[in-house]
């Protein structure tokens, strides 16, 4: 399985993950960033600049396959219903 690495951009900075993770592509790669985004906000919610960072996922190549905004963390993705209530 191809190994994808979650690097956090906030402003210039970027704070690398040097580890990785083995996912099965990169849609679970989106998953993984989303589910990763949502609950570092909950642990961190109070520090306003988190909400322009953004991930930056990774190949094994250094070739970057997706970027991922916190703040598009926080809306649902589009193929889930709303709920009825």
């Amino acid at each position: 399985m191809p190994r994808y690495f979650f690097n956090t951009r906030v402003g210039n900075d970027l704070i690398p993950d040097t580890e990785g993770e083995e996912l099965r592509d990169p849609d679970h790669a989106w998953e993984v960033a989303r589910t990763m985004i949502q609950e570092l906000l909950q642990d961190r919610g109070n520090q306003p600049n988190l909400l322009t960072a953004w991930l930056e996922v990774t190949d094994e190549a250094g070739e970057v396959v997706l970027e991922f905004p916190f703040s598009e963390a926080l809306i649902g993705p589009p193929d889930v219903p709303p709920t009825t209530h």
